[in-house]
């Protein structure tokens, strides 16, 4: 069961005490706090109980003290003469009474008050354990592990952060989490298995190992290049992101996964999975881990200029290291920023032709766009232009592609429609407002599935 499925007072409650635990009673506030939900769980009261209602024994100045708002104003008024006027002045004192959570002064002072006697009681409790075998010492709680593993998931969902020394490291600091106490290690044997979205807790065994995902992985490569279905692999893909996720596993093999699944996308032109995976994988590289980052970051520039987003493209180029922009993928792609930038059609369009790895499946997003730009350009300055002349300056794939792109734009105006399309003539002038209103209408608003 989800930690989201329990009751939304419990959370609050634990999330009020946590709150307000000090370095001094943190250890021994923990203790009672499993404690209680631990029996509350046993004896299935988790929805019946009244936790706003529930103190801690030990340390009960956790819980706010009631304040009556306007008290001040309230003594300064006359005293009230009748009975009725008294049981009105109750029922106004009743109502104005509220819980002052956020007066932090007010409960590190009254926490103060208690330090001294809680401290002693700390101290003899440490004695007592001390004394105690290991194995007694926690045996409310393995008596029902079911118990304390509701309060990891509560502690985990709802605690801003969990603290807790690690064991192996006694100098570790306290206030950091330690999340490899919660760390899922995969039982599943199996090679392949189908991406299913989280919706509860994860269990090891439906979740691979390490080693059995490194055999998937060299398995999916294979049957790529063999022409498997893109479904099939897409879907097994994103299993195996999904149990390196929940093992939390961020290492070389990651990126290896993230790298295949992000240059499939593209050559599928899966643009939402491609942006998941660069995202994990700007991530990724952030943390120090090689990979193909100067690739990568050819992709990121292209991305932006085919989003258009002149700020964070500037930003992000700006960011580059003196090695990423020696690259010459990366070169590449400043190269087509430059075109873009100054209107250079003829040096983009070659670019297009000449675009290194992927990079030819990004620029297929906004070739068009460019395309009918240049268009618009050249409508203007030219009377009259052969499909053929097109066909060459604009990179299409064949004179067809070419025709077919200007019926795509509502272009039709050649001065020889019924000639082969080697001989057509566009006509400009009757051109040019037809490829401008195709233009505004096609290309006026950029919209990229998945970008983040």
């Amino acid at each position: 069961m989800s930690s989201e499925t329990w009751p939304p007072q419990l959370k609050e409650w634990v999330a009020t005490c946590l709150g307000q635990m000090t370095d001094a009673n943190r250890a021994e506030a923990q203790t009672e706090l499993r404690q209680v939900i631990a029996d509350a769980f046993t004896a299935k009261t988790l929805w019946t109980t009244d936790w706003a209602g529930v103190q801690l024994q030990r340390f009960f100045y956790l819980k706010p003290t009631p304040v009556v708002n306007g008290l001040k104003r309230k003594m300064a008024e006359p005293a009230a003469t009748s009975k009725k006027a008294k049981k009105s002045s109750a029922q106004k004192s009743t109502s104005a009474t509220t819980w002052d959570l956020g007066d932090q002064a007010t409960l590190n002072r009254r926490a103060e008050r208690f330090q001294r006697e809680h401290e002693i009681e700390r101290q003899k409790n440490l004695r007592i354990q001390q004394q105690q075998p290991q194995s007694q010492q926690g045996a409310a709680l393995k008596a029902n592990p079911q118990g304390a593993h509701l309060f990891n998931r509560i502690w985990r969902a709802d605690s801003p952060s969990t603290h807790g020394s690690n064991p192996d490291n006694p100098e570790a600091d306290p206030n950091v989490p330690n999340w490899d106490r919660h760390t899922i290690v995969g039982t599943n044997q199996g090679m392949f298995k189908d991406y299913l979205r989280l919706t509860s807790e994860p269990k090891p065994e439906l979740i691979r190992p390490y080693p059995v995902l490194q055999q998937t992985f060299n398995e999916l490569k294979s049957r790529w290049q063999s022409k498997c279905p893109y479904n099939w692999i897409c879907n097994q893909l994103k299993s195996l992101r999904q149990d390196l996720t929940v093992q939390r596993i961020k290492n070389e093999f990651t990126v290896l996964v993230y790298e295949m699944h992000a240059r499939i996308a593209l050559e599928t032109a899966d643009m939402v999975e491609y942006n998941q995976c660069q995202a994990a994988l700007k991530n990724l590289y952030e943390l120090g881990i090689p990979g193909n980052v100067e690739e990568f970051t050819a992709y990121r520039i292209l991305m932006l200029l085919h989003g258009r987003n002149k700020s964070e493209l500037n930003l992000y180029v700006g960011q580059l290291t003196p090695k990423q922009k020696a690259a010459e993928v990366v070169q590449h792609a400043l190269r087509v920023q430059r075109a873009l930038s100054i209107g250079n059609y003829h040096a983009l369009f070659q670019l297009y032709l000449d675009a290194p790895n992927m990079g030819g499946y990004i620029m297929d997003h906004f070739m068009d766009r460019e395309r009918a730009k240049a268009l618009m350009i050249m409508s203007k300055a030219y009377r009259t232009l052969s499909l053929r002349f097109l066909y060459n300056e604009m990179a299409f794939d064949s004179l067809g592609h070419a025709r077919e792109f200007l019926a795509a734009h509502g272009v039709s105006a050649f001065t020889n429609p019924n000639s082969p399309d080697t001989e057509k003539i566009l006509d400009c002038k009757t051109a040019f407002p037809l490829i401008s209103q195709a233009y505004e209408e096609k290309y006026r608003k950029v919209q990229i599935k998945g970008a983040v």
